[in-house]
């Protein structure tokens, strides 16, 4: 029969790991389960290293078919010791470079300062990026007043779904004036839709954040713009988290899409109580306003109402009227 002849260096398998033999390894195999044999010299090296076909000695220069079963067998079972010792390896490997990151961690949180002053608003912004961006297990987030800039919702909308993606449980804290201000509710819908709980309470005294209780952030002064403080103090860190737990054992849920949020009596009534205490202590409508995120118009109101309803004529009059009335028995005062 006639032998076709082929250039070996057509047979590009070894390169390109096909799926599918190529017609060169094909028609050699044909051929030599024919002839019962085939030069060496026109064996691609496919058909060697699957095994199809054996070098002859006697005459050599020839190689003979193997069947392919005998072949898978030889084959596989080679590769398959392989793969054995390549995971083995891999699971020592790992487990090895586990401790040493373990090591690593430890030497890496008692060499960084405890205390770091961020000005810069590029700065902050990528130390809380990285910091939020490491989180694993829990973030606590306290936001003082009554909304926040739609600039500053969207770069913290991102973040935030990308941490509660990973799994991490989100909790955040904001003021009760926070409901009137339709931007952050639309965020706040966002993240709790995605599985993060938030809650409200008249007054949030600092603006804080606490990723997996090793790293804390603060804001330098009232002033948020002034900067903020990295924190990885763990007894500094530690303290701020019980802070925030103790915070928010006292404030009430956030329901975004339930239609009466908006109307919360338990929400009404802790902000007219706080505003109460206020007057009480002698504080100014606008000294009032800053402190609960709230416009002096709206704390304005809230006190003339009062006034109508305890007939007070003076600011003095209405502290003692209020303090004297029982109106903040409920809140123990």
């Amino acid at each position: 029969m006639k032998r076709d002849h082929f250039d070996p260096r057509t047979c590009d398998c070894h390169e390109t790991r096909p799926t599918r033999p190529c017609p060169r390894a094909l028609a050699v195999y044909r051929t030599a389960l024919r002839e019962g044999r085939v030069p060496a010299a026109e064996v691609p090296r496919c058909l060697t290293e699957l095994g199809l076909v054996v070098a002859d000695t006697d005459p050599p220069g020839w190689c003979l078919p193997v069947a392919p079963d005998a072949a898978r067998f030889a084959v596989l079972s080679t590769m398959e010791d392989r793969l054995a010792e390549q995971r083995r390896a891999l699971r020592s490997a790992s487990a090895r470079l586990t401790a040493f990151e373990s090591l690593y961690a430890r030497e890496q949180r008692s060499a960084l300062p405890a205390l770091v002053r961020l000005t810069e608003k590029a700065v902050i912004s990528a130390a809380l990026e990285a910091a939020v961006g490491d989180c694993r297990h829990e973030l606590l987030t306290a936001q003082p007043g009554g909304g926040r800039a739609e600039a500053t919702l969207r770069e913290a909308l991102g973040r935030d779904l990308r941490a509660l993606r990973r799994g991490v449980r989100q909790r955040t804290l904001y003021q009760h004036t926070v409901h009137a201000h339709r931007p952050t509710m639309a965020y706040i819908e966002r993240v709790t839709e995605a599985g993060a709980e938030v809650r409200t309470l008249a007054e949030v005294v600092e603006r804080l954040i606490v990723c997996d209780r090793s790293v804390a952030f603060v804001s330098l002064s009232q002033d948020s713009a002034d900067g903020a403080l990295q924190i990885r103090d763990p007894a500094l860190v530690r303290f701020l988290a019980r802070v925030f737990e103790q915070t928010w054992e006292r404030s009430t849920p956030v329901h975004p899409a339930d239609p009466a949020e908006r109307r919360n009596p338990a929400v009404t009534s802790d902000l007219q109580q706080t505003i109460l205490r206020a007057v009480v202590a002698g504080e100014t409508d606008d000294s009032i306003a800053r402190r609960l995120g709230m416009s002096r118009r709206s704390v304005a109101e809230h006190i003339r109402k009062v006034s109508l309803r305890l007939g007070s004529g003076s600011r003095a009059q209405l502290g003692y009227l209020v303090a004297t009335s029982g109106l903040l028995e409920d809140d123990g005062g």
